[in-house]
């Protein structure tokens, strides 16, 4: 297990989701406060400050009473690692044409759970289908059996084999 998949199993799913939507009001508005997380996550905001207090002696966030929420490079690179990770979902996703909705809560939920080498023969599975023309190909084919249930390529060796069967 490398570093980063350490981090993460550190981590459960809200703790990772709190990490996420700080990152997130960081980016949007360039600070994050209480009432903000609780307001993007839908809790009270007691139920934040315990989170933040557990996640900044966990190392990160540095959380201080009354005032802005900032991620340690700790909390940083988790963030970066989780949102790559989601990116790869919904990369995947996005090939089999899922709708652009579903296929946002669908990474955010699956990402929690999935084994870190899982995603990452996931991710290297949409570089090839998206980098080669091999891949490109059978992409077209799957999106033509995806509507019409056939193949549009004569001699598709996927098709044929399924009619023997």
């Amino acid at each position: 297990m490398n570093k980063e998949e350490q981090q993460v199993a550190r981590l459960n799913t809200t703790e990772e989701t709190y990490i996420e939507t700080i990152d997130a009001l960081l980016r949007k508005l360039g600070y994050a406060v209480v009432t903000d997380i609780a307001k993007e996550l839908g809790v009270k905001s007691p139920s934040v400050t315990s989170m933040l207090k557990k996640l900044d002696s966990l190392g990160f966030v540095k959380y201080t009473p009354y005032r802005n929420v900032f991620l340690t490079q700790k909390g940083n690179d988790l963030a970066v690692f989780l949102k790559k990770r989601q990116n790869s979902l919904q990369a995947f996703l996005a090939l089999l044409e899922v709708d652009k909705d579903i296929s946002e809560e669908d990474a955010c939920a699956i990402e929690h759970i999935v084994h870190g080498e899982t995603l990452e023969k996931l991710s290297k599975f949409v570089d090839f289908v998206q980098t080669t023309p091999q891949g490109n190909s059978w992409l077209e084919c799957f999106k033509t059996y995806q509507k019409l249930g056939d193949c549009p390529y004569q001699n598709c060796p996927f098709m044929n084999e399924k009619k023997r069967q």
